[in-house]
């Protein structure tokens, strides 16, 4: 076991860190391996556009947890390898709704498989996948209702308090 591991929770960032780098890595050979021209970085954007089929920048941004000027970069970047299209609302004609091109539903379709691939093969290296997914949501959840910054400045004003008595 190494310093950080015995770390224990103090180390969950780096630890996440780490493992999601180790995965973004591989999942970037897996695709190579089967002759997809993907990046990574792309994934949350055009499957949240895939899944609802047409989606703002703001209904994308909001689905993905992203800022909206980093949603738009990304959605830049795959108007330009020409996977999605915007069109204009027809309700508020200052609103863009993307949606896949034929040459995005055609990745999307060569990307299942590959998607079922590695959704069994990460089943496999979490054994309690429910378990780790769940421990993700609850963690997620509890920092959108409080983060972890403001829980920090909680704690130190409740024992500064403390020290005073």
């Amino acid at each position: 076991m190494n310093v950080i591991n015995e770390a224990g929770i103090l180390a969950i960032s780096t630890r996440l860190h780490r493992l999601s780098e180790q995965l973004r890595k591989d999942g970037a050979l897996i695709y190579k391996a089967f002759g997809i021209d993907f990046e990574l970085k792309w994934f949350p954007v055009i499957y949240t556009i895939y899944q609802k089929e047409l989606a703002s920048v703001v209904e994308i941004a909001n689905e993905i947890g992203y800022t909206h000027p980093s949603t738009i970069t990304l959605l830049k970047e795959l108007e330009k390898q020409e996977l999605i299209v915007w069109k204009k609302d027809k309700q508020d004609e200052r609103k863009r709704l993307f949606n896949l091109t034929s040459k995005g539903k055609e990745l999307i379709e060569k990307m299942k498989p590959v998607w079922e691939l590695m959704s069994q093969i990460l089943g496999d290296i979490s054994d309690n996948q429910n378990n780790l997914l769940a421990a993700i949501n609850e963690a997620e959840e509890k920092i959108a209702n409080q983060s972890f910054y403001q829980r920090a400045l909680q704690l130190k004003k409740f024992k500064v308090k403390i020290n005073f008595l």
